[in-house]
């Protein structure tokens, strides 16, 4: 199943941080998408730059996201949050490659791990869902084109 997300950029300077970056709508090698791009700073006890959109889903016929990215090389992170989590630290948490030429992830379900939480991820619980680049002090660089949901 396509989404069709309304991409918010989200900085650590919420919580005093110093990351700075940038989210746009861009055609790059051909594809339109929304990119990320941004410097992620550990200074200030920051450490991140995210794309992000809310939603209000039961994906449970469902067995994770699927994403088409493009970047930089490196390892990015996507997050979800359910209704069932509380503190805004708190999130499911499952890391991906970005390349340099387009290409497909799959993220199973399974694969989120919780962070900060002793819940179980609820998949019929879904409120948002977070790309970010984080925890390393390091020039950010991701495209992605379409994110859907897959069933196997």
């Amino acid at each position: 199943m396509e989404l069709s997300p309304e991409w918010e950029y989200v900085a650590d300077t919420v919580m005093g941080g110093v990351s700075t970056g940038t989210l746009s709508h861009e055609t790059i090698a051909g594809r339109d998408a929304v990119r990320l791009k941004g410097d992620v700073s550990l200074e200030n006890n920051g450490g991140f730059v995210q794309a992000a959109f809310d939603l209000a889903l039961d994906a449970s016929a469902w067995d994770g996201f699927e994403i088409d990215v493009f970047g930089n090389d490196h390892t990015y992170e996507m997050r979800l949050r359910t209704d069932q989590l509380t503190r805004p630290w708190q999130s499911f948490r499952a890391e991906f490659d970005a390349s340099s030429e387009w290409k497909t992830i799959r993220l199973p379900f399974a694969s989120f791990e919780p962070h900060r939480t002793d819940a179980a991820l609820d998949v019929a619980r879904l409120r948002r869902v977070g790309v970010l680049a984080i925890g390393e002090a390091f020039h950010a660089d991701v495209a992605i084109a379409s994110v859907r949901l897959f069933a196997r």
